[in-house]
């Protein structure tokens, strides 16, 4: 009686024990299926984007030039920012960053105030290619800013800045510090500042290249420095050694731009496009006392 009883107390124990070992098994799963993070769900958001049919081929075919996955994985892009984008241009970026952030973020593009020429014509040729296309564009939003007394919006309202080739352009226009200083005023603190332009030789001076559209990276740290940022991380994502820097039309001479027309295409063509920068900056928190 007694070695069955004690049989029996230990049959019941080990079937117990299998019991409580197969409800951990199915509620902890441990290490075996890891969380989903945040970088994974973004590489996975841009997979989808980037491959969207919405995206026009001219433009996608720039993707080997301008490395836009792992350009906007460098700032650490996420779905659900609030991210402003400088000067989009014909909307290369906007292509991508407007339906990446549509669903749980905010895209932002901040235009120049212009009665015509070439920032006239983009903003109303970016205004019309989100008007045809509202399941992609549709919570995209504009701001218009004075480049001689740029504000972006509120201040500390957004999570990310980005500017693609652009700082040349405002530095030609004696309104680069201005600029910066409104980037930084716009982004919360901690926020990123994510800069992509033309690089100029090492050695290079600024009046010597400034007409060109390549800077020397020093030159835009300084600017951004200067404004109270601080550099966080460069990159080499957007190098290309192949460009020697040294054309009769600036960094124009190169694609997609071809300012020579059609006189050494073949040439320029087999350079693509330009070497460049690719900075990170963030807005520091303030100091706690």
């Amino acid at each position: 009686m007694k070695n069955r009883l004690t049989l029996g107390l230990a049959a019941l124990l080990a079937a117990s024990t299998m019991t409580v070992h197969a409800q951990q098994t199915q509620d902890q799963p441990g290490d075996l299926v890891p969380p989903t993070s945040a970088h994974d769900f973004t590489s996975s958001q841009l997979d989808t984007v980037l491959a969207g049919d919405w995206r026009q081929p001219a433009n996608r075919a720039r993707d080997v030039y301008r490395h836009p996955k792992a350009t906007l994985e460098f700032f650490g892009i996420r779905p659900d920012y609030t991210v402003i984008e400088i000067t989009p241009g014909g909307g290369w970026y906007s292509e991508i960053l407007a339906p990446l952030l549509k669903d749980n973020g905010h895209y932002i593009a901040a235009i120049q105030k212009a009665n015509n020429g070439e920032a006239r014509q983009d903003a109303t040729a970016l205004h019309q290619k989100f008007d045809a296309d509202p399941s992609h564009y549709g919570k995209a939003a504009f701001v218009e800013y004075d480049p001689k007394a740029p504000s972006l919006g509120a201040a500390s309202s957004a999570d990310m800045v980005l500017t693609f080739r652009n700082v040349h352009n405002w530095v030609m226009a004696n309104n680069a510090p201005a600029m910066f200083k409104a980037f930084f005023n716009v982004l919360r603190p901690g926020g990123t500042l994510g800069v992509v332009d033309h690089r100029a030789s090492d050695k290079a001076s600024l009046d010597a290249v400034k007409k060109s559209g390549y800077l020397p990276t020093a030159y835009v740290i300084k600017l951004a420095t200067d404004a109270g940022f601080k550099l966080e991380e460069t990159s080499e994502i957007n190098a290309n050694p192949k460009d020697t820097k040294d054309y009769p039309q600036g960094v124009w001479t190169l694609p997609p731009t071809y300012a020579l027309g059609d006189k050494d295409k073949a040439k320029y063509q087999a350079i693509g496009e330009s070497d460049r920068m690719t900075l990170r900056f963030v807005k520091p928190a303030p100091a706690s006392h």
